[in-house]
């Protein structure tokens, strides 16, 4: 099983400056390169001091100067964000820059309040349609000559200017939760990320049955498929307890943001306080020791080797959590150097 990091600039107190917030999101990166992780994801979100990532290629193409050989992957573009043309072209560009280094994960988004902003109108099933329309398209413009007369999109004959680095283009993985995500994204040749963000080993489980039944459909066709967790090795069992506690206001947070109902101002939403943060019961610790990939170093190898015995070809070390940037790094590098070599 292959080892990869997830990461964003994040933003809980205004104090903060987003010129440290960037070297220190691009200094997890250097670590996962120096590592020697597979790859390294990052995002797209607007609007949301939650998560800073208004264009993922803009940070990979700097990160291609910073690392070595980490590749640099899209986790995730929002599609319906996008025009087929311009997504092409500018990954094709980054995938020039940085020497052949892209994979493109793709997804239909999930925040309305992106939404709202960006595409008015929108909802999830229209977005999710978009994404089925667009990904397609990528490899074609690639190979050029690509016309096209769809639903959401028209044009003429079309080349993708510049051509990606990679022969056949950066690979392409797509975001999947139900059961028709994974079959349009096995049936077109894509890898497959999947997150059961805090639902635990149920929905692990549940993510591979799905996968499977996709490839079973459509015979001669096994894609990778990519796990995608919130992860922390701990010093000891102190430690760990802390950093749930972390990931329980995380979790009331991201909870918010996707509800849309607080108010919003200057890119933050009002703050939780700790009474509500306490009295959800969708995000408590004891909830979230279960079904997070948390614990001690062998915990964690115990619960990797779990995924590893189902077919997971990677997983990924999602490390937003609103913690120091210390204490992600001292995370980070226990994964590094006591997880990690067990699967060596």
């Amino acid at each position: 099983m292959d080892f990869s990091l997830f990461a964003h600039m994040e933003r809980l107190n205004p104090a903060e400056r987003a010129d440290q917030l960037y070297e220190d999101f691009a200094g997890l990166c250097e670590m996962a390169d120096q590592g020697g992780m597979r790859v390294v994801w990052t995002g797209e979100h607007h609007g949301m001091e939650f998560t800073i990532a208004p264009n993922p290629f803009l940070s990979l193409v700097d990160l291609s100067h910073r690392t070595k050989n980490i590749r640099l992957g899209t986790g995730t573009v929002i599609a319906p964000f996008w025009h087929p043309i311009k997504l092409a072209g500018e990954a094709a560009a980054a995938d020039l820059i940085t020497n052949g280094r892209i994979e493109l994960g793709i997804a239909r988004g999930a925040y309305v309040y992106e939404y709202e902003r960006l595409m008015p109108g929108m909802d999830a099933w229209d977005a999710g349609q978009r994404m089925r329309e667009i990904a397609p398209l990528l490899p074609a413009l690639w190979r050029g000559d690509c016309a096209h007369e769809g639903v959401y999109f028209q044009f003429p004959t079309t080349t993708s200017a510049p051509k990606p680095r990679q022969p056949d283009g950066p690979p392409i993985w797509i975001a999947a939760r139900d059961p028709n995500s994974h079959e349009f994204g096995v049936e077109n040749g894509f890898n497959i990320q999947v997150t059961p963000l805090w639902q635990g080993m149920t929905e692990i489980e549940t993510l591979m049955q799905r996968f499977r039944a996709a490839c079973d459909k459509h015979v001669g066709k096994r894609p990778k498929i990519m796990l995608l967790h919130h992860s922390y090795v701990g010093s000891d069992s102190a430690d760990v307890d802390r950093a749930l506690g972390d990931f329980q206001r995380y979790y009331n947070y991201f909870g918010a943001w996707f509800q849309n109902k607080r108010p919003v101002h200057q890119g933050h939403i009002a703050p939780l306080s700790d009474a509500e943060i306490a009295a959800n019961p969708m995000f408590t610790r004891e909830k979230l020791a279960e079904d997070l990939t948390v614990g001690t170093a062998q915990q964690v190898i115990d619960q990797l080797k779990r995924y590893e015995d189902l077919g997971y070809d990677e997983f990924s070390f999602w490390i937003d959590s609103g913690m120091s940037i210390d204490r992600k790094r001292a995370s980070l590098a226990r994964f590094i150097d006591d997880v990690m070599p067990a699967f060596q």
